[in-house]
């Protein structure tokens, strides 16, 4: 197990705002490592910088400080160019909201990120069929996203975030806007796909049944990163 390279590394990450003269802090000196085939927990009070953290984590915002590690590269010094390359290439992102296309199938809406990479039409649509199969769409695969429900739309969104075969996938509230049944169902098609891709996730949440499901979870609080472990793991 030591041989296996971390899929994401945090190492020291603070976040800054310059206010007139003074400074707020967000977090600092933050530390975590998520491994190929985790889910992790991210879980913390409302305004807490956890949707911050994961656009660190993800290339999409620059830290004050400290450095992002993927697959043993380290990659926030990078150009924004080759940053955008990196992001592509290694990391999908599930949001509350699905942000399908209305006017393109459930198939056409996982294979456009793919054809967008290179691939060629017929190779993007089997490969969508493969993952929206996973993710239990087989019978929806033609619907438009209005024909489907709010939980399969956010399986379609889910397909579509492991399109492009990322090592790394960062969720903020993917579950949010579902009622808890859909939203258990959700996340176990989630949780299939991603260990069997051998994705690391980290999915922020103020679910915390949900955040109990996962491998471990990061309390952040106070502008602290505390590994909790399994959550739940004592009482039972």
């Amino acid at each position: 197990m030591s041989d296996v390279i971390p899929a994401l590394q945090l190492v020291g990450i603070s976040r800054i705002f310059k206010e007139g003269e003074g400074e707020l802090e967000i977090f600092r000196d933050l530390n975590a490592t998520l491994m190929p085939g985790e889910l992790v927990a991210l879980v913390g009070p409302s305004g807490a910088g956890k949707s911050s953290l994961l656009h660190i984590a993800g290339l999409l915002e620059a830290p004050s400080g400290g450095e992002i590690v993927i697959e043993g590269a380290e990659v926030s010094k990078l150009s924004d160019e080759m940053r955008t390359a990196i992001r592509r290439q290694t990391i999908g992102f599930v949001y509350q909201a699905h942000h399908l296309l209305p006017e393109f199938s459930a198939l056409e809406n996982v294979a456009m990120p793919q054809m967008i990479a290179g691939k060629k039409k017929a190779d993007a649509e089997r490969e969508a069929t493969r993952l929206l199969t996973l993710m239990g769409l087989a019978e929806r695969v033609q619907h438009r996203p209005a024909q489907l429900s709010g939980g399969e739309q956010q399986r379609v969104a889910i397909a579509r975030a492991l399109a492009n075969h990322p090592r790394i996938l960062l969720a903020d509230e993917p579950t949010g806007n579902l009622d808890p049944r859909t939203a258990d169902g959700v996340f176990a098609a989630l949780t299939e796909a991603v260990r069997l891709e051998g994705v690391a996730v980290l999915i922020a949440t103020h679910n915390l049944q949900l955040a109990a499901k996962m491998d471990r979870a990061l309390v952040l609080h106070e502008g602290k990163l505390l590994d909790a472990g399994k959550l739940g793991a004592k009482a039972s």
